[in-house]
C-alpha cells in the first residue's frame, strides 16, 4: 500500500507495502502484540512488563518482621548453601510492613506461603500517596474519610490470593501487619481497630500548613510474645495481579508514542497513557461507591467497607474516571480521555463500551443520566454531562472511524440534539436548569461553560450528521446550523471587557453581578468552541495565562480548587488561540508538579488538589479520598500529539486531516504519532543548523495511503492530496525561521533528495528559555465547608419525584451512623498530617 513520508534531517525512512493493509494498520477489536513504533522513548512507560506479577520495589519495615526484602523485584537470590528460612520473609504479632511498588498500580494481592502458624490473618491496607501510607487505607467511599483495611487469612501453604471482589483499583503502597490484639474470626472481611485508637496512626490534628511533614517512622507499642504460639506467616513471594486493560495482549505494545528534548514531558505523556490504561477495566469490577450500589444490589455495606464487583457495562472492558474510584463511566471525562486513549493504547472497543453504558439509560424526553449504572435509575441528570456525551458519540466515530454504530443511534442521537437545543431561550444561550456538572458550584442560569459546550455539541453533531448522510439536520424546524449561529452570536452577551474575559453568566455571576466569576472552564471551553475570534480568543489566553500559580492553573469557579480536568482544557485553548508556547508552559508548571509534588505518584495523575499544592481535593472533606489515577488529568497526552505536533483527524480515521506542527520556544526536539485502522501517522521536528551557520528547522511527516490532507507550517500551505494516494515516496521539508538578522520567514522547502540533509546539522547550541516565577495560590480553609459534596447519591439528585428523597434520607441516616465509628473526621479539613517514611530498604 502507500505512503507520504517526508524526512527530517539525516533520519530516512523507506516503507514498502506489501497485503491488503495499510502498514502499521491496527485493528482496536484485535489490538497488537508488539508496539507499533518501537524506540529509545519506550524507557518512559510505566506499565508492567507482567501484569500478572507485579512485584514491590522497596521496603519498611519494623518489630516482628525479618527480611522483608527478599520478595522485592530486585533483591539479591540467595546463595544455595543459605539456609532456607533466610530466604523467606517472615511476620508475626505486631510487625508491620509497607511495601512501595515502582509506579501506581492496581489489582489483587498474592503470597506463596511457606509456612504459618496460628491461624493468621494478615491485615492489608493500601494507598496511592505515600502521605496515607498506614495502617489504614486511603478512601474509596463517600461515607466516612477512610476505608477500612482487609482481614486476608491464609488458609494453606502455596499460593493464598484477596478474593476477586477486593482487586484494588489503585495503590503505589501496601502496608502488610498481623494485630497485637486478636483478630476475631467473625466473617467479616474487614478489621476494625481496636477502639480509643485514632483512625489511623499517622493521623495529627493540627493546625500548621501541611508541608512541615513529620519525617519519622510509625511506632508500635510492642509487647512480649511467644512465637511458638502467637500467629505469624513465612512468605517466599508477593506479587500482585492486575486486571485493569483487559482488551490488551500486551500492555506496553502502544499504537502511538512521543519523545521529546524534555524529560518531563516524555514522563507526562506517558504517565497520562498509563493512566487510561488503568481506569480501563473488566465490566463486572465497577462502581467503587458502594453505598451507592448497593441501594441496587441489596447489599448492606458496613461503613469503610469496598470492594469492586459492580457491573457497569456490556464487553470485556470499559473505561471509567478513575482506578480507584469511581470506576464509573462519567462522560464529562471524556473530551480527555478519548482523544488520549486513541493515540496511546488504542481501545476503542472499552471507549465503545462506556458509551453504550449511557445511550442504554437514555431517559424517555431525549435527556441522558448524569453517569453510567448504577446510576440511571433516579433521572439523574446534568445539562452539562448530557452534552458531553454526545461530544464523546463524535469523538469516538472520529478516531475509531466507527460511522456504522452512530448510525444505529442516529434517531436517539437527535433526540438528545433536540433536548439541549430546547434549552437555549431567546437570550441565546443555554438556560442551566441542573446544577450538577464536574463538582464545581454555580451552575445554574445562563451559563458560559454550558453555552459553550453546547456550542461544541452542535459542531460536532453537524459533522455527524454529514457522515452519516443526513443533509441540513434540524430541531423545531431551524437547522442546527443556525441554532449554532445564533448561540454563538448570544455567547458574546458574557465578554467582559475590562478583564478580558467571560463571566460565568447574564446573571449574578456575570460581569456585573453581585458574586462575579471569570470562570476557567467556561473561558478555556469557549476557546475550545470557537465561541471567539481570534483577536479575542488570543486575549483570553493571555489573561488566562496571567491567573497561573506556583502549582497551576487555578479554576477560581470553584475556590480553592486546581483541576487537571479545567486545566487540561485550558492547554487546548491555548492551542486554540495560537499560545503553543503557553500549552507547554503549562503542562511544565502543573504537570510537573503532578509528577513530582509531595505525595503524588510520579507514575499517574491526580483529579484535583488545592491551590496550595496540597493533594486534598477540596470536593471531599478527606483527603485520602483523592483518586490519584484519574483519566480527565491526562490532557497532555492528546494535546502534544495534535496541539503541539499538529496532527488533526478532520473525518473518520483521518481521510482528511490537517498537519500543523511548532516546536513551540520550549523544546530543542520533538516527535511522536500513532497509528489507528487507516495506518500510521507521525510527525517530527527537530532544530538544525546549516553549513553556511544559519539556523533551521526540519519536518518529517508520515500519513497513510489513500488519506489527504494540508501541510500548515509558518503560515504556509502545502497541499498532500495527490501524494497521498501515490506509491510510497519520501518527502522533506525545511524552514528559515526568523532571526534578528532575517526576520522575515523564508519559504518552506522541500528537499530534492536526502543526501542534501548532509548540509545540517542538529543545533547544539539552543538551550531551554528560563521559567516564571508564581506565587502560591492562597486557600480559603474558611470557606471549605461549603463546597463539599457528601455522597455521590446525594450529589446526583437531579431526580424528581419521593422515591430519590427516600433514598437521600437513608444515605444521611448511614453518613451519621458511620459518624461513630470514627472519632473524629476534623484532621481530614484539608489539615491531615502524615508521617513520610524514609528509611526504605
Amino acid at each position: 500500500m502507500k505512503l507520504v513520508t517526508v524526512l527530517l534531517a539525516l533520519f530516512t525512512l523507506c516503507v514498502s507495502f506489501t497485503g491488503a493493509a495499510n502498514p502499521g494498520a491496527i485493528n482496536f477489536n484485535a489490538l497488537p502484540l508488539d508496539t507499533v513504533f518501537p524506540g529509545r522513548w519506550e524507557q518512559y512507560i510505566k506499565t508492567p512488563k507482567d501484569k500478572n506479577r507485579i512485584l514491590p520495589s522497596r521496603v519498611w519495615s519494623q518489630a516482628n518482621v525479618t527480611n522483608a526484602a527478599v520478595v522485592l523485584e530486585n533483591a539479591p537470590q540467595q546463595p544455595p548453601s543459605a539456609a532456607t528460612r533466610a530466604s523467606n520473609f517472615e511476620i508475626g504479632v505486631g510487625g508491620i510492613v509497607t511495601y512501595e511498588f515502582a509506579e501506581n498500580i492496581g489489582g489483587r494481592v498474592c503470597v506463596d506461603v511457606s509456612n504459618f502458624k496460628g491461624d493468621p490473618f494478615l491485615i492489608l491496607s493500601y494507598s496511592e500517596s505515600s502521605f496515607f501510607a498506614g495502617k489504614i487505607p486511603d478512601s474509596t467511599g463517600d461515607i466516612v474519610p477512610l476505608d477500612l483495611p482487609l482481614k486476608f487469612r491464609i488458609k494453606n501453604k502455596g499460593i493464598n490470593c484477596v478474593a476477586p471482589g477486593f482487586n484494588r483499583g489503585a495503590f503505589k503502597y501496601l502496608t502488610i501487619y498481623i494485630p497485637e490484639t486478636p483478630v476475631p474470626d467473625d466473617g467479616n472481611d474487614f478489621y476494625h481497630p481496636p477502639r480509643g485508637t485514632t483512625a489511623r496512626d499517622v493521623v495529627k490534628k493540627t493546625t500548621s500548613s501541611w508541608y512541615d511533614l513529620i519525617r519519622r517512622g510509625i511506632k508500635n507499642l510492642g509487647r512480649a510474645v511467644d512465637a511458638d504460639e502467637d500467629p505469624s506467616v513465612s512468605i517466599k513471594a508477593l506479587w500482585v495481579v492486575c486486571s485493569a486493560y483487559p482488551n490488551q495482549p500486551n500492555g506496553r505494545a502502544y499504537n502511538g508514542y512521543f519523545e521529546s528534548s524534555s524529560s518531563l514531558l516524555n514522563r507526562v505523556w506517558y504517565a497520562g497513557a498509563w493512566t487510561l490504561q488503568l481506569i480501563n477495566i473488566k465490566p463486572n469490577e465497577g462502581c467503587a461507591i458502594i453505598q451507592f450500589s448497593s441501594e441496587f444490589d441489596g447489599t448492606h455495606p458496613e461503613p469503610g467497607a469496598w470492594y469492586n464487583n459492580y457491573t457497569i457495562a456490556n464487553g470485556t472492558a470499559v473505561t471509567t474516571d478513575g482506578a480507584k474510584r469511581d470506576r464509573m463511566v462519567w462522560s464529562g471525562d471524556m473530551e480527555i480521555t478519548i482523544p488520549g486513549i486513541a493515540v496511546s493504547s488504542y481501545d476503542m472497543l472499552a471507549v465503545r463500551n462506556a458509551l453504550d453504558s449511557l445511550w442504554n439509560l437514555q431517559y424517555s424526553d431525549g435527556s441522558l443520566s448524569y453517569a453510567g449504572i448504577p446510576m440511571g435509575q433516579h433521572h439523574e441528570f446534568s445539562d452539562t454531562y448530557h452534552m458531553h456525551t454526545l461530544i464523546g458519540s463524535y469523538l469516538y466515530v472520529l478516531y475509531s472511524g466507527d460511522v456504522d454504530w452512530i448510525k444505529n443511534k442516529w434517531a436517539a442521537f437527535k433526540r438528545a440534539v433536540d433536548f439541549s437545543v430546547a434549552k437555549i431561550d431567546g437570550r441565546n444561550l443555554m438556560l442551566v436548569t441542573s446544577e450538577f456538572d464536574w463538582i464545581r458550584p454555580g451552575m445554574v442560569g445562563h451559563n458560559s461553560e454550558a453555552s459553550a459546550i453546547a456550542l461544541k455539541m452542535l459542531e460536532d453533531a453537524i459533522k455527524l450528521a454529514e457522515w452519516v448522510g443526513e443533509a441540513n439536520p434540524q430541531t423545531g424546524g431551524v437547522s442546527w446550523t443556525d441554532t449554532h449561529a445564533r448561540l454563538r452570536s448570544g455567547f458574546q452577551g458574557l465578554w467582559c471587557a475590562a478583564d478580558n474575559l467571560y463571566g460565568d453568566n447574564l446573571e449574578d455571576r456575570g460581569c456585573n453581578g453581585s458574586q462575579k466569576v471569570l470562570p476557567q472552564d467556561g473561558n478555556t471551553w469557549a476557546l475550545m468552541a470557537g465561541a471567539a475570534d481570534a483577536d479575542t480568543a488570543a486575549k483570553v489566553s493571555e489573561a488566562l495565562r496571567n491567573r497561573w500559580t506556583k502549582y497551576g492553573a487555578p479554576a477560581v469557579e470553584f475556590p480553592n480548587v486546581i483541576s487537571p480536568w479545567v486545566a487540561s482544557c485550558e492547554l487546548m485553548a491555548h492551542v486554540v488561540a495560537g499560545h503553543h508556547d503557553y500549552a507547554i508552559e503549562l503542562m511544565e508548571l502543573q504537570w510537573g508538579y503532578m509528577m513530582d509534588g509531595p505525595g503524588m505518584t510520579n507514575s499517574t495523575l491526580i483529579e484535583g488538589y488545592r491551590m496550595d499544592g496540597y493533594i486534598h481535593y477540596p470536593a471531599y472533606p478527606a483527603a485520602p479520598r483523592n483518586s490519584h489515577a484519574h483519566g480527565w488529568a491526562s490532557g497532555p497526552t492528546s494535546v502534544l500529539i495534535e496541539g503541539i505536533l499538529g496532527i488533526k483527524l478532520l473525518t473518520p480515521l483521518g481521510k482528511t486531516w490537517e498537519i500543523e506542527p511548532h516546536i513551540t520556544k520550549w523544546l530543542g526536539h520533538v516527535r511522536g504519532g500513532f497509528a489507528n485502522g487507516l495506518g500510521k501517522f507521525e510527525v517530527s521536528i527537530e532544530r538544525l543548523v546549516h553549513i553556511s551557520g544559519r539556523y533551521a528547522q526540519g519536518l518529517n511527516i508520515t500519513v497513510p495511503a489513500g488519506s489527504s490532507g494540508t501541510l500548515r507550517w509558518f503560515g504556509q500551505e502545502i497541499k498532500l492530496s495527490e501524494e497521498a494516494t501515490s506509491n510510497t515516496q519520501t518527502y522533506s521539508y525545511y524552514v528559515y525561521p526568523p532571526s534578528p538578522v532575517q526576520r522575515q520567514v523564508a519559504p518552506v522547502t522541500r528537499m530534492a533528495a536526502p543526501d542534501q540533509w548532509r548540509l545540517f546539522s542538529a543545533d547544539s547550541q539552543w538551550t531551554k528559555p528560563g521559567t516564571d516565577q508564581r506565587a502560591v495560590g492562597v486557600t480559603d480553609l474558611s470557606i471549605m465547608t461549603k463546597y463539599w459534596v457528601p455522597t455521590k447519591g446525594v450529589r446526583s439528585a437531579a431526580s424528581r419525584g419521593d422515591g430519590w428523597n427516600r433514598v437521600k434520607e437513608r444515605k444521611m441516616r448511614k453518613r451519621e451512623d458511620a459518624r461513630l465509628h470514627y472519632e473524629d473526621v476534623s484532621p481530614f479539613i484539608g489539615l491531615l498530617e502524615a508521617e513520610a517514611i524514609t528509611e526504605w530498604h
